[in-house]
This record gives C-alpha cells, sequence and structure tokens, in this order.
C-alpha cells in the first residue's frame, strides 16, 4: 500500500500496515488448524467450508456464540495473553458439544483501540491452539481497530463456534429418568466464569500475581487465575460413539443450579453429593476470602466439575474410566430422582 495513502487512516488512529502485517503473522497459526472441510484461506470476505456428510442423514447445524468476560482484565494485568483464547474457543465448542455436535470452525473478533501486533499475534495463537485442541478449523475472523474504544493495552475478543449433529443422534435430555447417574468432569479451575467477583476478591487480598496461591500447593496467583478453560470435545465425543448419554450440561455462568437444569425434562430432579469430586484450592481460596457458603460458590462458580454427563446407571463406572483414559478426571457425584412439587431441580446434599 502506498505509505501516502496509509498514512490518512493513520493519522486518526488506525493503523493499516500493522493490520497487514497481523494477518501474516498469523497464517502459521490458521494453518495448524485447517481441517479437510476448509476451502478458503485467511484473508477473503468470507470463509468457505465444505462439511463431510458422509454417514449423516439428517444434518443439523449448532452454534454458538461467547466472550471471556472480565477475566480478560486480568490478562492485562498479568501481561499474559497466550491463553485467553483457548479460554474463547472452549466456552463455544463445549456449549454445542452439549448437543452432541462435533465442532467444524471458529471464527473469532478482536477489537482494541490501538493495534498492538505482538499481543494480537499471541491471543490469536492461543485461539488456534484452542481450535486444534477443539479438533475444528479458525476458519476466519476480525480484527478490528477503534481509537478511544477501549482504554491503552486493553482489548476485547467474541468467538462464533459452527459444529454438526445427526438429527437422530441429537443430545436434548428428552430419555433423561430417575434413577440415571450424573457423572461429572473435572474443570481445570474457574475457567471463564465469576471473575467479577475474583477480581474483587483479588483487590482485597492484597496479593500479587506472583505470590503463591494460599493452599495451592506453590501455584502463583498468576497462574491459578487464567489457566485455561477446559475443552471436553474429544473425551466427550469418545463416549458418544459406544454410549448412552442422555443429556449433557456445561458448567458455565450461573454454576450447577442454572445450568443442569436447561436439560432436565420438568419432572426430574438432579440429585447430587458434594464431596464426591476433588475441589481445587482456588474455590476454597476464594470460599474463605468471601466467607461464601458452598450453595452460594456452587451458583456462581463450576467447583471443579466443569461439564457434566447423565447415563444409564449400568454404564457410570465405564464412563469414569474413559475418562480417566483422555486424562481428565471424573467422577460419580450424583443421579436422578423425581422432582417434588415446586421443588428445585438441581438438590446439592452436603
Amino acid at each position: 500500500m502506498s505509505g501516502d495513502r496509509a498514512r490518512a487512516y493513520t493519522n486518526a488512529g488506525v493503523n493499516i500496515p500493522a493490520g497487514d502485517e497481523l494477518v501474516d503473522r498469523i497464517r502459521r497459526h490458521v494453518a495448524r488448524t485447517r481441517t479437510r472441510g476448509v476451502v478458503s484461506d485467511i484473508g477473503g470476505f468470507g470463509g468457505l467450508f465444505r462439511p463431510d456428510l458422509c454417514g449423516i442423514n439428517e444434518p443439523v447445524l449448532v452454534s454458538s456464540t461467547d466472550g471471556v468476560g472480565t477475566k480478560l482484565k486480568l490478562a492485562f494485568a498479568f501481561d499474559r495473553h497466550d491463553t485467553i483464547g483457548i479460554d474463547l474457543v472452549a466456552m463455544c465448542a463445549n456449549d454445542i458439544l452439549v448437543q452432541g455436535a462435533q465442532p467444524l470452525f471458529f471464527l473469532d473478533y478482536f477489537s482494541t483501540g490501538r493495534l498492538d501486533v505482538e499481543i494480537a499475534q499471541t491471543v490469536i495463537g492461543g485461539i488456534a491452539e484452542g481450535c486444534r485442541m477443539a479438533g475444528c478449523a479458525l476458519l476466519g475472523g476480525e480484527t478490528a481497530e477503534m481509537p478511544d474504544m477501549y482504554a491503552p493495552g486493553e482489548y476485547d475478543l467474541a468467538g462464533f463456534c459452527v459444529g454438526i449433529v445427526d438429527n437422530a443422534k441429537l443430545i436434548d435430555g428428552a430419555g433423561i429418568q430417575v434413577g440415571d447417574k450424573i457423572v461429572g468432569v473435572a474443570s481445570s479451575g474457574l475457567h471463564s466464569n465469576g471473575f467479577s467477583l475474583v477480581r474483587k476478591i483479588l483487590a482485597e487480598s492484597g496479593l500479587a500475581p506472583e505470590d503463591a496461591l494460599p493452599g495451592g500447593d506453590g501455584i502463583s496467583i498468576k497462574d491459578a487465575l487464567l489457566t485455561p478453560t477446559s475443552i471436553y470435545v474429544d473425551s466427550v465425543r469418545s463416549l458418544l460413539r459406544d454410549m448412552s448419554v442422555k443429556g449433557m450440561a456445561h458448567i458455565t455462568g450461573g454454576g450447577f443450579y442454572n445450568n443442569i437444569p436447561r436439560i432436565l425434562p420438568a419432572q426430574a430432579e438432579a440429585r447430587i453429593f458434594f464431596g464426591s469430586w476433588n475441589v481445587p484450592p482456588v474455590f476454597t481460596w476464594l470460599k474463605e476470602a468471601e466467607k461464601l457458603s458452598w450453595p452460594e460458590m456452587l451458583q456462581i462458580f463450576n467447583c471443579g466439575i466443569g461439564y457434566i454427563l447423565l447415563i444409564p446407571p449400568e454404564q457410570a463406572e465405564e464412563a469414569v474410566n474413559r475418562m480417566h483414559a483422555f486424562k481428565m478426571e471424573a467422577f460419580a457425584i450424583g443421579e436422578i430422582t423425581k422432582r417434588s412439587q415446586g421443588g428445585e431441580q438441581v438438590a446439592i446434599t452436603f
């Protein structure tokens, strides 16, 4: 591009050459996520994807969009940007997995006041790594430079994921019945929810990013709070191939009480036995620092369980063992009972 032409836009606060440099830098990240269905390269007006419909009689597209909330504020404060992109992919890919879908492709939106090519490349590199973990292609995205919209050094992220499932294999919770078991798959930590409260607690604690997390066996505050969200696609898709998974839930904002009912029939109640899984130290620290009860914690955070599977009782042990084979901790944490009249759909026994 002519320097004279670019200069006018640069004087207004938008650096076109920096944007072009970023596209060149991220090509290798995008290439790592390429799958057989990808038809186009980055840089076009739209990403092209040709899905493989072999073995799918009635294809249903499943889509999700999400962000990572105020966890971004800690990425800025700690100057660490390599994991936040994994969070972004996880929040979307795990959501469509709940309905049995295989993620096909992902699009990202990165917006900032002044484009820092190094930071943007690091963030998008994390997005590419998340896509690789989820088995989907990073098909395209948008980098927007908007002067005066953000504080210096800050940016915002949004993600969009599209997957596919055969209509006959769509998981909607309709077959859930009394006696089915609840298997919980461990989270890696906080994942990407509740960070407005986390940041408040951190500010009041006086702890620095490199300080050890109280009770955390030496892990730093920075590492504990920015541990990326687990991506459950590979392990769960393995179960779906030959086990009778009746319902699933991604434990995000709203914790146990708001997310599990989203897949339960009206007459069903999920009875959870607290103490049947390992609660990571970060949750105990937050609870004690803010003087919260465990019911309050389970309303806000995942408290160590990032994903829920509802399966027939005779398959519960095998499901747990299969998860362990994928290096993911899993626990039998409850069962489905009949809902009492007017009662909540999640009952936690402490």
